[in-house]
């Protein structure tokens, strides 16, 4: 086994090798403006610091957020691309999963990206490997109940310390625990999500209300 994992749902772009027991390289860089850039020679990079070929890749992980519609889609789109290229699986994996993995907690705590318009992308989780419920996206004052007294993991959380006073490392997701929390599941015969995005709200562009569409004559 040879997974390649790489997320770009956070300002993070973030790319690792797996061989099934362990990380064999792993590489992340924060920029939220340039996913597109960075992503293709990251991976390059790290296989040619391995030394192996992409085709010696046999799965694809890639994290689906949620996250910012225009860095998602960078990660998602190069994952499927992969994929056919190489004929091999393309699993999905939850970002925030993959933050809560990367923390190793034991007890409940809840793990919040940044969402811009001062939201936050959360979940809670009751260990580093099990979510409750299915991720959201809400102003932290409206979700301050729900998260009372529960330690918080990701960037998100250290944007808000009036509803996230007690925060953990991770700030960003890392493909490398995204890669190993896969190959645990895979190992243990589960079978991966879909790789299709958690976008959970509407992208930022918009079209232009009372937009004119001028057809040839």
């Amino acid at each position: 086994m040879l997974l390649l994992a790489l997320d770009t749902a956070t300002p993070a772009v973030t790319v690792a090798l797996h061989d099934g027991a362990d990380v064999v390289a792993s590489s992340s860089q924060v920029d939220a403006r340039r996913h597109g850039e960075l992503l293709l020679p990251a991976v390059d990079r790290l296989l040619a610091e391995a030394g192996l070929r992409l085709d010696a890749v046999t799965g694809i992980v890639v994290g689906v957020g949620p996250g910012p519609y225009t860095g998602l889609r960078v990660g998602l789109m190069t994952a499927d691309t992969f994929g056919l290229a190489l004929g091999v699986p393309v699993h999905g994996l939850c970002t925030l999963d993959g933050l809560a993995y990367a923390a190793d907690l034991s007890v409940p705590f809840v793990v919040a990206t940044d969402a811009r318009r001062k939201e936050v992308y959360w979940a809670r989780y009751t260990d580093s490997r099990t979510r409750v419920g299915d991720p959201a996206v809400d102003r932290p004052a409206d979700i301050a109940d729900q998260v009372a007294g529960l330690p918080a993991v990701g960037a998100g959380a250290l944007l808000y310390p009036d509803t996230f006073p007690d925060v953990h490392a991770p700030e960003h997701v890392s493909a490398a625990a995204l890669a190993s929390l896969a190959a645990e599941r895979l190992a243990a015969g589960e079978e991966l999500p879909e790789p299709r995005p958690l976008y959970l709200r509407r992208p930022d562009a918009q079209v232009p209300k009372n937009y004119k569409v001028v057809t040839p004559k």
